[in-house]
């Protein structure tokens, strides 16, 4: 029976990607267990620990396709324990000497934080590839409409003119930090979790250090200093990072299905043969792709709040605690998986309607304009006194449904400070982008060279 929206096959698709459930598959989950097993037991064997035979049989056992994971799941509800049946299980293929040496001086979360680490690096792997796709796009974006005047907006409403270029360079600029972010997070996380009951390492002997970094660099992790089980800083900066990146490309979605409503139509998501917008309104074509995008957001933000109370641990391991990240991590990654995927592919169909922007521009009948006229009024008679002058004619001007350049013919005072000639070129939108360009320019020209937007 299917419950989850990861599992529904209707609905699977708006949550996750099959790449990602693939990497958070129990199936996956529990062969990466396996992996840490045959790394400690081939590193053990290297250090005289244990036998180079049991190693070797370990390794051969080492395949979750030997085990039958229905079998473990009915002995963990037996039990009450998380690992112990699948070294049952894996055992089942080991001769009884080189059993005696599986899971040798390792505990419990040794290998399921280390495994979930290893899943997390698997992960980042896809993000990467779609972020730099996602990038790419916005690159594109930022050059092919540098230009591209529209209306600039704060606290809803009209404020000054900026260029469709401008806003997605500042979206690809913050994608950018988030890229960053992911390379140093990265170092930090993708570690190994090898230190015994209360992290002592008692269990592994003098050779403790030596047998973590030789697993830690057959698995590809980096080793440790001091335990981290009951600091959880680790997975939960991972966490947050996606939490992160989920929230930017959550506000473009937001952007991007505001911008699609009728009354702005402004950008338009690609629409398919077949797409249906409504069951019963046939002419409808909704934005599902934005909406979708700004949705997944708000799903791993949550997940991110959970990890936050897992960094709340008690003493040197707290089961409490610990068990809540088997729910908010894969949680988080699959939905982050999905957001990253689907905004690629809402920024590739993309439509921008640049007729729809001059008229929206066109909405306040120059009003727009008021900063500038200002600005260059008040080197003549002083900003307040411009201010003033510049409300008292918008004010009038609005009330009486006139056009920015006819309110400000009509005052006596304005009138006498400018010409007609120069009312009509400081109402000009195109004209007062200030470094929009220089801006974009920067950012784009730093951004294509990027090794982030290499990735593929």
């Amino acid at each position: 029976m299917r419950v989850s929206v990861f599992d529904m096959i209707t609905m699977q698709h708006l949550w996750s990607t099959p790449e990602t459930r693939r990497i958070f598959s129990e199936k996956n989950r529990l062969q990466k267990w396996l992996d840490f097993e045959v790394a400690l037991a081939a590193t053990q064997a290297k250090l005289g620990i244990i036998p180079a035979a049991a190693a070797q049989a370990i390794a051969a056992a080492g395949d979750i396709e030997l085990i039958d994971i229905e079998a473990v799941a009915e002995e963990v509800r037996r039990v009450k324990h998380t690992l112990v049946p699948l070294l049952k299980g894996m055992q089942k293929n080991l001769s009884k000497e080189a059993a005696e040496y599986l899971h040798y001086g390792a505990t419990t979360q040794d290998v399921v934080d280390t495994g979930l680490v290893l899943q997390l690096r698997e992960a980042d792997a896809v993000y990467r590839r779609d972020l730099a796709v996602i990038g790419r796009e916005l690159v594109r974006l930022s050059k092919a409409h540098r230009d591209t005047v529209m209306v600039g907006r704060t606290h809803g409403v009209q404020a000054l003119p900026i260029t469709f270029g401008h806003k997605c360079a500042i979206w690809l600029d913050e994608l950018s930090r988030h890229a960053t972010r992911l390379d140093q997070a990265g170092a930090r996380v993708f570690v190994i979790m090898l230190v015994g009951a209360v992290g002592t390492q008692a269990s592994y002997g003098a050779s403790a250090t030596e047998i973590e970094a030789g697993t830690a660099a057959r698995l590809g992790l980096g080793a440790t200093e001091i335990s981290w089980a009951p600091a959880r800083d680790r997975i939960a900066e991972y966490i947050m990072v996606l939490a992160m990146i989920s929230a930017t490309l959550g506000k473009i979605g937001n952007e991007l299905f505001n911008l699609q409503s009728n009354e702005f139509a402004e950008v338009e998501e690609g629409f398919s043969e077949g797409k249906l917008g409504s069951s019963t309104m046939p002419h409808k074509r909704n934005p599902v792709a934005a909406e979708n995008v700004a949705m997944l957001s708000r799903s791993v933000r949550q997940s991110a709040s959970m990890m936050l109370e897992a960094m709340v641990q008690e003493h040197e391991r707290d089961g409490i605690a610990w068990k809540s990240e088997w729910k908010a991590v894969p949680e988080a990654c699959l939905v982050a998986g999905a957001i990253m995927f689907q905004a690629g592919a809402l920024l590739k169909g993309l439509r921008i309607d640049k007729l729809a922007m001059e008229r929206n521009i066109k909405l306040m009948k120059g009003y727009l304009l008021s900063e500038r006229v200002m600005l260059e009024l008040g080197e003549r008679v002083g900003k307040n006194t411009a201010h003033e002058w510049l409300y008292e004619a918008s004010m009038t001007g609005i009330e009486k449904g006139q056009s920015f350049d006819a309110a400000l013919a009509a005052h006596p005072h304005i009138a006498n400070a400018f010409s007609a000639e120069e009312i009509e070129r400081l109402t000009q939108p195109g004209d007062y982008l200030g470094m929009t360009g220089a801006s974009i320019d920067r950012v784009v020209a730093r951004e294509e060279a990027a090794p982030w937007l290499q990735v593929q």
